[in-house]
């Protein structure tokens, strides 16, 4: 039974710091450079394939559900990189076959909470001046909801025997301890991936999520007092 396995029952305790966190993200990658490499294409080729499809037919964008299980499997071989700092393509396979259904859970209320906030931004904007400050709460607790993902994914991935609700609410309360560090770790991240699209997309394709999701994994389920 791998570590993974051991763990996949236990809710994460403590969390590594931000900077921490990072580092070790940053070597796991250089480590497992090119499986990660692999598992990156894969989820921004989907992405991107979906991303044309819905320019030219909006009802296209359903194909995005397909991003759960690739996104779920990329999730899984971070948190098994986390705990055992080992990784096979196995593990990607084994990943999607454990958590296809938790992916597309995952990406689906992601969808939903993403595209009726956006919707409702819009709307309140368009409608009159006195609702703006609608909007502005529409944009603020859909950001909060972003942000809360960082918390989420690893611990519904490494979780898979709970109910995604008990891990939300779980995520939820680990966001609401430690917000200040949360928030800068999204606010990295989010500035690492737009400098992989802003350098030619390449890092972005290849690269960045993976970093992205090890560095989440890192965050989450690691001990503060782990020595590299």
């Amino acid at each position: 039974m791998s570590v993974v396995d051991a763990r996949a029952g236990m809710a994460p305790a403590g969390g590594a710091r931000v900077r921490d966190a990072l580092r070790r993200a940053l070597g796991d990658l250089w480590r497992h450079s090119w499986r990660f490499f692999l598992l990156n294409a894969a989820l921004a080729a989907v992405a991107i394939g979906v991303a044309v499809a819905g320019a030219f037919a909006l009802p296209a964008l359903v194909l995005a559900l397909a991003l759960g299980p690739i996104a779920a499997a990329l999730v899984h071989c971070a948190i098994v990189v986390a705990q055992t700092d080992e990784l096979r393509l196995a593990d990607a396979v084994r990943g999607m076959r454990l958590h296809w259904l938790r992916g597309l859970e995952l990406v689906a209320v992601d969808l939903a909470v993403v595209g009726l906030g956006a919707l409702a931004f819009a709307v309140y904007v368009r409608m009159h001046a006195a609702t703006l400050p609608l909007a502005f709460v529409v944009a603020y607790l859909v950001a909060a909801f972003l942000v809360l993902q960082l918390q989420l994914w690893p611990r519904a991935i490494a979780e898979p025997g709970r109910s995604l609700r008990d891990v939300t609410r779980d995520a939820a309360v680990a966001l609401l301890r430690r917000p200040g560090a949360t928030l800068r770790l999204a606010l990295v991240l989010a500035v690492v991936n737009l400098a992989g699209i802003a350098a030619a997309v390449m890092p972005f394709l290849t690269l960045t999520l993976g970093y992205t999701a090890l560095a989440a994994a890192h965050f989450v389920l690691d001990s503060p007092e782990r020595e590299d």
